[in-house]
């Protein structure tokens, strides 16, 4: 498995951004395609974005399309979510994961998951 570290959640007001960072070590980082998923105070965990391993792909939830980024430095080990214009709805754990198989929206593809770093967006 791959091990994750998330950084760069913090409070932020409503239209501000913010830079998560997630930093993989174990298995080889650039194999697996990584995502991003929330999860607000009872509510599901929810997916957010995903990028392809050689970063040629990407994905995005409708909620954050046009406002998050996902982007990927296999050198560095590392994947991003750039997160701009945020909103209150926004407000919620962010994880980061790297995927195993099957659907990439779901959280059951993913088999290594970081510990989450929390995002607050005020009105």
């Amino acid at each position: 498995q791959v091990q994750l570290v998330e950084s760069g959640g913090g409070l932020v007001q409503s239209g501000g951004s913010l830079r998560l960072s997630c930093a993989a070590s174990g298995r080889t980082f650039s194999k697996p395609a990584m995502g991003w998923f929330r999860q607000a105070p009872g509510k599901e965990r929810e997916f957010v974005a995903v990028i392809s391993w050689n970063a040629y792909s990407t994905y995005y939830a409708d909620s954050v399309k046009g406002r998050f980024t996902i982007s990927r430095d296999n050198a560095k080990n590392t994947v991003y979510l750039q997160m701009n214009s945020l909103k209150p709805e926004d407000t919620a754990v962010y994880y980061c994961a790297a995927r195993d198989t099957g659907s990439i929206y779901s959280p059951l593809s993913y088999d290594s998951w970081g510990q989450g770093t929390q995002v607050t967006v005020s009105s």
